[in-house]
C-alpha cells in the first residue's frame, strides 16, 4: 500500500465523533461557508447522515453540475464506507477502473476526492461530508481541515498529505 493510502486511512481513524448530530452539521457546515468567504472558494458542501441532508450549501461560482458531483461522491461514501479520494487512489494503484474492480456503473459513483465518511465511534459510517468545486486534492484536503477543526484536534496531529 502507498504512502497516500496509508494517510487516507489513518485520517479516517482520526475523524470519527462520538456523537452527531443537525447541530453538529450545522457547525461543520457554517466553518466552511466561513473559509469559503475568506479564501472566495467556488465549492458546494452537502452533508447528509442516513439519507437525511443535514447541510447544503452552494457558492456562487457553482453550477448545478457540483450538485451531480456531490450526489456521485456520497453514493461512493455509503457504499465503500471510504473517503471517494481513498477509493480513486486506491483504484489507481491497481491500475483498475471502479467498473473493472468493483463492477458499478461510474455515472453512479464518483472516484475523486471530496467525499469523507462521517464515521461514528463504536458504530461506522452514518453518513458524509461532501465538497466540490476545487482540485480533487483540495476537496478532500478541505474535508479534512473542516473535520479536524470540529472535533478539535491539535494541528499537526491529523496526517496530511
Amino acid at each position: 500500500m502507498t504512502d497516500l493510502l496509508r494517510i487516507l486511512l489513518e485520517q479516517e481513524q482520526q475523524l470519527q465523533f462520538n456523537q452527531f448530530n443537525s447541530d453538529t452539521a450545522w457547525r461543520l457546515g457554517s466553518w466552511l461557508v466561513k473559509k469559503r468567504q475568506r479564501e472566495n472558494l467556488a465549492i458546494a458542501i452537502d452533508i447528509t447522515t442516513a439519507g437525511h441532508q443535514l447541510f447544503h450549501y452552494a457558492a456562487n461560482g457553482t453550477s448545478p453540475d457540483n450538485g451531480a458531483w456531490i450526489a456521485r461522491k456520497a453514493r461512493t461514501v455509503a457504499y465503500f464506507c471510504h473517503s471517494s479520494y481513498y477509493m480513486g487512489r486506491s483504484l489507481a494503484a491497481e491500475n483498475k477502473t471502479a467498473s473493472e474492480r468493483f463492477y458499478v456503473d461510474e455515472k453512479e459513483y464518483c472516484f475523486h476526492g471530496g467525499g469523507f465518511p462521517i464515521f461514528l465511534k463504536g458504530t461506522g459510517v452514518i453518513g458524509s461530508l461532501v465538497i466540490s468545486g476545487l482540485k480533487q486534492k483540495e476537496d478532500h484536503d478541505l474535508a479534512v481541515q473542516a473535520l479536524s477543526r470540529i472535533l478539535r484536534k491539535p494541528e499537526g496531529s491529523v496526517p496530511r498529505f
